[in-house]
């Protein structure tokens, strides 16, 4: 990676990739939990609404399958830029 061009689309990229999964964890864990929480009270999951779910279990759901996308992604990005581990 010597090329600045090069460079600066990897970081791009990967500001995006960062933005947009902080973004969806905010939308689910704040906006679903807290936010949200009494449009959601109506729909029952488990025995509980659907908004004291998203609080408890859905946002910790979501940061998990947001780590695994994370790292896919990544590893994704680092061979197209002739950076990944061997």
């Amino acid at each position: 990676m010597s090329d600045k061009p090069s460079n600066n689309v990897y970081w791009a990229t990967n500001i995006r990739i960062v933005t947009v999964c902080l973004i969806i964890w905010a939308l689910v864990s704040f906006g679903f939990g807290i936010v949200l929480r009494p449009l959601l009270s109506g729909i029952s999951i488990g025995g509980t609404d659907l908004g004291f779910w998203f609080a408890q279990q859905g946002s910790i759901l979501v940061f998990l399958a947001l780590i695994f996308f994370y790292a896919f992604r990544m590893n994704r990005l680092d061979r197209e830029h002739g950076v990944d581990e061997e």
